[in-house]
């Protein structure tokens, strides 16, 4: 019988960055103008094929706002990788990543903190560039002192760069469960869909 291993993404960042819609596009193919905040948590599953393994790639979206945040902690534990990701068209957003990197390592507390896997993501290049407040170098250059961490723009809204940007998630994550040897592994054909929360599209 076929197995599938279970990996763990979060994805971190300011309320409004994008991350719900992000997480909508690349598991579900949907963009909706509609802006709606996480309360809480929520997550979505996919199921890919990664190196001739199958995996269910778990994405938890987590709020951005700050009273929500006391939630994180069980919600970090046993991440794979996470997604610290920022609007190239809001510095606040940016500047807050060093913020949300650290609260991650505190509440994750991984195994291996300097090795640990993180993405960095940019979203909405799709907005007018006149717009745009944070530079590729610039965030290239943070990424580069954090100990090269991979670094995809994406539009949500138009679905560039977010397959690409999963990818390397997804690798990364299944290149830490292999690591941690916390691999959660499901029989084939168990539903995954019961465990869902229920939510409207939107775009937190």
């Amino acid at each position: 019988m076929a197995r599938k291993s279970m990996l763990k993404v979060i994805i971190l960042g300011d309320s409004g960055v994008g991350k719900t819609s992000l997480m909508q596009q690349y598991v579900n193919k949907k963009f909706s103008t509609q802006y709606k905040a996480t309360i809480g948590a929520d997550f979505l599953t996919k199921e890919l094929t990664l190196d001739d393994r199958r995996v269910v790639m778990q994405i938890w979206d987590t709020a951005g706002q700050e009273r929500f945040q006391s939630l994180g902690v069980a919600f970090y534990r046993g991440a794979d990788c996470c997604v610290l990701m920022f609007d190239v068209n809001n510095a606040k957003s940016f500047e807050a990543l060093d913020t949300w990197r650290d609260e991650f390592l505190i509440q994750a507390n991984p195994t291996d903190l300097e090795n640990f896997p993180f993405v960095v993501i940019g979203n909405k290049i799709d907005v007018d560039e006149t717009r745009r407040a944070v530079s590729t170098q610039k965030a290239q250059r943070w990424c580069a002192q954090k100990g090269n961490l991979p670094y995809f723009e994406t539009s949500a809204k138009e679905a560039t760069g977010v397959n690409q940007a999963f990818d390397v998630i997804g690798r990364n994550a299944l290149q830490q469960d292999d690591v941690e040897g916390f691999d959660q592994e499901y029989p084939d054909g168990v539903d995954f869909s019961q465990y869902e929360q229920e939510r409207s599209d939107c775009a937190c």
